[in-house]
């Protein structure tokens, strides 16, 4: 009978170090789970950040390669040795109302008669298209305008040319649908038209045209800062596709309002 009792008491005795002993797999299971998604969450963001760093490396090399474009005494207007820039002389200071349209003759246009308000130019990537003539008041200040038509340049694309405005003051990046081009880099008075955004002739274009102050844009000093209550940044005026009415402002500026003196930061 003592046998009997000592025998059970050793099996129960064994069966508890089995149990103190077993493998909690559900919560292993669980650490390596969740170690795997860390690991994951790690990689991704660790190869974005490397992606990252390498394109504004490159960049920063590019601007450095465009150097030589920026204005002097000398060379007051450097653009003119970039290739396929185009010119035209427009008269400035000519406003329309936030309802009226122009009849702009070129398109992206890159002159002429323009909303009161300018587009905020202090760096901003734009994700939709923005009414073009609050964006022609802001090349009035000094900015450049990067156009890009987004049925041709693809994500990538736009990565790369964003890195040439976020931030940057007196740049300002927007879609322009149905451009005949897949990008147009536009300033007051000066355009040039690209298919590539690795093409050095933006960094070239910015270098020559953004902020020049020898005379090649109308309001030398104006400001790039978006007109407190009249333009929102965050939900801008939107695009207009279709095609100027019958009475839109023509190029020549019949019909405008003269704004002498006016510099945008007053």
């Amino acid at each position: 009978m003592a046998s009997g009792k000592k025998n059970k008491a050793m099996r129960k005795a064994r069966g508890s170090v089995v149990q103190q002993r077993s493998i909690p797999w559900m919560t292993l299971s669980g650490v390596g789970v969740v170690l795997l998604v860390a690991v994951v969450v790690f990689g991704y963001a660790y190869v974005r950040y490397a992606d990252q760093a390498e394109s504004r490396e490159a960049q920063a090399k590019a601007e450095a390669a465009a150097a030589p474009f920026k204005p002097t005494p000398q060379n007051p207007d450097p653009s003119k040795n970039i290739p396929g820039v185009e010119t035209a002389d427009y008269a400035g200071q000519q406003h329309v109302t936030s309802t009226q349209r122009v009849a702009y003759d070129k398109t992206p246009p890159f002159g002429g008669p323009h909303d009161g308000i300018w587009a905020d130019c202090t760096g901003v990537v734009y994700p939709q298209a923005v009414r073009t003539e609050n964006m022609v008041h802001s090349l009035e200040h000094g900015a450049v305008w990067i156009a890009y038509d987004p049925a041709k340049v693809d994500e990538a694309g736009r990565a790369k040319l964003s890195q040439r405005v976020e931030n940057k003051p007196y740049t300002m990046m927007s879609p322009y649908p149905e451009l005949d081009s897949p990008i147009s880099v536009q300033s007051w008075g000066h355009q040039v038209k690209l298919d590539s955004p690795d093409d050095p002739r933006i960094d070239q274009f910015i270098a020559a045209l953004k902020q020049n102050p020898n005379n090649v844009y109308p309001e030398v000093g104006g400001s790039c800062q978006a007109y407190p209550g009249a333009f929102d940044t965050q939900n801008p005026p939107p695009f207009d596709p279709t095609p100027p009415p019958a009475d839109a402002i023509p190029m020549s500026g019949e019909g405008t309002q003269s704004a002498p003196g006016e510099m945008g930061g007053q």
